[in-house]
């Protein structure tokens, strides 16, 4: 009997069944072993997180986890979104910046009031502070580099360092995964 093209062309379908638990079972592992490298990866991350500090300052450093438990903790209230109350604790900014060298204090005046801090997050996001804003003899208002929210590290999107401004209305200068601060002069 000849054999037709038609013949050739048609498919019969396959049993192709597989119990339930069996499906459950081989996607459960195939999420696993695809997530696992990714969750790592971001623990480590954190773990090796470090803060460049640079611009004006007469050391310039870098900053990790480590570092920053030589200073005094600071705490600050502040409220999220929804108006919930956390409590965040970090370092002051200020003591960051007299650990690289930065003019604070007494020598704050005439042109050194010109200076103002950039800091960036991991995104490129940038905000900025005049050191008089960071200064205890200017203002009685915390600004704090924390690393924990409510006893608890940051979440990873918010961390593992980030800015919180005490008192600050707008949320907008309490920015996420620190990477570098600078300081400069205006120019």
């Amino acid at each position: 009997m000849p054999i037709r093209v038609c013949d050739l062309l048609s498919i019969e379908k396959v049993n192709t069944t597989i119990p339930m638990k069996k499906q459950f079972i081989v996607a459960f592992i195939a999420l696993i072993s695809f997530t696992t490298p990714f969750i790592t990866r971001a623990q480590t991350a954190e773990k090796q997180a470090t803060i460049k500090v640079s611009g004006e300052v007469t050391t310039p450093l870098t900053i990790d986890a480590a570092y920053l438990q030589k200073f005094t903790p600071t705490t600050v209230v502040r409220k999220d979104r929804d108006g919930n109350d956390h409590t965040y604790t970090g370092v002051t900014v200020a003591e960051i910046l007299k650990s690289a060298g930065v003019t604070l204090g007494p020598e704050l005046k005439g042109e050194n009031l010109t200076k103002y801090l950039a800091v960036e997050a991991s995104d490129g996001y940038q905000v900025i502070f005049a050191l008089a804003e960071l200064d205890k003899a200017f203002t009685d208002r915390a600004i704090i580099l924390a690393t924990t929210v409510d006893g608890k590290s940051l979440a990873p999107g918010d961390g593992p360092y980030r800015i919180i401004v005490q008192d600050e209305k707008k949320p907008a200068r309490c920015i996420k995964q620190v990477t570098a601060m600078s300081v400069h002069f205006i120019k």
